[in-house]
C-alpha cells in the first residue's frame, strides 16, 4: 500500500481522528496512488495513523476511512452500511417517515457517500474519489443491509468536479424510479422527484422542523420564501394556518406545493403561490404594506466555502432584514442557513444585525438543527451544516 507522509505539526487533527487531509499538510507520497486507491497514512516521524481514500484532484488530498490499520475491502463496507442501517431502523420504529437518509458520508465513516431511502428506492450520491472506485461493492452492501433491490445514482453534485469525477445518474441496480415517488413524511404526503429533483429530490433534513415550525402557525398567515414543494406550508396548513403564500423561483416547485396540497386534501383556498425571486417578493409587499404572522426564509446554499462566507453574510442578513419589516409585532421569522462555511454563531449575529437595521427587537425562542438521520459527528464539525431560528419580534 502507498504511504501519505504528512509534514512536521500537521497530524494533530487526524489524532483528534478529523477525516480529511488537506495537501498542504502532505510532505510527500510514496508510491503512485491512483484516484481513490487506499493509502496509509504516517506522521513526519513515520508513525502509524491510518488508512484512508486518496483524491489527487482535490484539496481534500486524503479522506480517512479508519484510525487503525483496516483494509477498506467488501466486508468492511459491508459492516459500516449495515451499522449505519440498523442506527436509522431505531430512528423512526414509531416516525411517520418512509423517506430519509441512510448514509450520511463521514459521519457513519463512509467519506463522501450520500444515500437517501424513499420507500424502496436508493438514491445514492458519490462524491469522492475513493467511494467512487469502490461504487459496485458499496452497492451491493446496500442490497444486502436493507433488501430494497433498486438503486439509483444522481451523482450530479459540483462537488464531483474538484474531485476529477464526472457527473453520473443513472440505475446502478434494480428498476429504474417512477417519474415521481410518494412519501410520507410526518403525516403528510410529499412526492419526491429523484431523478430531476434537487438534491436527490427532497430536502429531507427539514422533516422535523416543518413539524415543530407547523405547529407554532395555527390561526397564522404564513409567508414560505423559498418554498420548493411546499414542505413548511404544507405543515402550517395541516396544524390549521389561515393563510398560506408559498414564493420560488421555480414554477414547476410550486406546481408541485399546489398538488402536494390538493394530495393531503387541505384546503387549496388558503393557499397562494407566487413566482418571482425572494429578494424582490419581500420588497414588494414592503411597498404594499404587506404583513405576516410567520415568515420563513428557508434559502440555498449560499457560500460553498470559506472564500464566499462574506458575500453569503450579507445576502443572509439582506433577507433577514427585508422580512422582518414584514412580520406582525408578535409574530415570528423562522430563518435558516445550510452553508456549513457559516457556524451558528456567526448565523445569530448575522440575524441580530439585520433586525437591528429594521428597527425590530427580538428574542431567539427555539433553535433548529439537521435531524437524527443527519448525524453531527463530534470529532468532524463540518457534518453540522443546518441551522435555524426561530425568532419573537416586537
Amino acid at each position: 500500500m502507498d504511504t501519505i507522509t504528512l509534514k512536521s505539526g500537521r497530524d494533530a487533527s487526524l489524532r483528534r481522528r478529523h477525516p480529511w487531509i488537506f495537501s498542504g499538510a502532505i510532505a510527500r507520497v510514496q508510491g503512485s496512488p491512483q484516484p481513490g486507491a487506499s493509502v496509509q497514512v504516517v506522521s513526519d516521524k513515520g508513525e502509524f495513523l491510518g488508512i484512508g481514500g486518496y483524491s489527487p484532484h482535490s484539496q481534500i488530498r486524503v479522506r480517512m476511512y479508519a484510525f487503525e490499520d483496516i483494509d477498506f475491502d467488501a466486508g468492511y463496507q459491508q459492516r459500516l452500511v449495515a451499522a449505519a442501517v440498523a442506527r436509522r431502523q431505531h430512528m423512526f420504529t414509531q416516525g411517520q417517515r418512509s423517506a430519509y437518509r441512510l448514509i450520511y458520508g463521514e459521519a457513519d465513516g463512509l467519506p463522501g457517500l450520500v444515500v437517501d431511502r424513499y420507500n424502496d428506492f436508493l438514491v445514492c450520491q458519490f462524491l469522492f474519489a475513493g467511494v467512487e472506485r469502490h461504487k459496485e461493492s458499496l452497492v451491493q452492501a446496500l442490497i444486502n443491509a436493507t433488501a430494497c433491490q433498486n438503486v439509483y445514482e444522481r451523482s450530479d453534485s459540483s462537488v464531483r468536479e474538484k474531485e476529477g469525477l464526472q457527473a453520473q445518474c443513472g440505475s446502478l441496480a434494480g428498476d429504474s424510479p417512477p417519474p415521481l415517488i410518494d412519501v410520507e413524511q410526518g403525516g403528510l404526503i410529499l412526492m419526491a422527484n429523484v431523478v430531476e429533483g434537487h438534491k436527490t429530490g427532497l430536502y429531507l433534513d427539514q422533516v422535523e422542523n416543518q413539524r415543530q415550525v407547523g405547529a407554532l402557525c395555527e390561526g397564522k398567515t404564513v409567508l414560505n420564501c423559498f418554498a420548493y414543494t411546499g414542505g413548511f406550508s404544507l405543515a402550517a396548513l395541516a396544524a390549521g394556518a389561515a393563510e398560506v403564500t408559498s414564493v420560488d423561483v421555480s414554477a414547476p416547485a410550486l406546481a408541485m406545493a399546489t398538488e402536494h396540497v390538493r394530495r393531503n386534501s387541505l384546503d387549496s383556498s388558503r393557499h397562494a403561490s407566487v413566482e418571482g425571486n425572494v429578494f424582490d417578493v419581500l420588497r414588494n409587499y414592503q411597498r404594499e404594506g404587506r404583513r405576516f404572522d410567520v415568515i420563513v426564509l428557508d434559502p440555498p446554499k449560499f457560500a460553498e466555502n470559506k472564500s464566499q462566507v462574506m458575500k453569503a453574510a450579507r445576502a443572509y442578513k439582506d433577507l433577514a432584514l427585508q422580512a422582518a419589516r414584514l412580520v406582525t409585532p408578535g409574530g415570528l421569522l423562522v430563518n435558516f442557513s445550510c452553508s456549513g462555511a457559516i457556524d451558528l454563531n456567526l448565523f445569530q449575529k448575522i440575524t441580530a444585525d439585520a433586525l437591528l437595521d429594521a428597527g425590530r427587537s427580538a428574542g431567539i425562542i427555539r433553535y433548529l438543527h439537521q435531524p437524527a438521520d443527519h448525524p453531527v459527528a463530534l470529532h468532524f464539525p463540518e457534518s453540522q451544516y443546518l441551522k435555524g431560528l426561530v425568532s419573537l419580534i416586537d
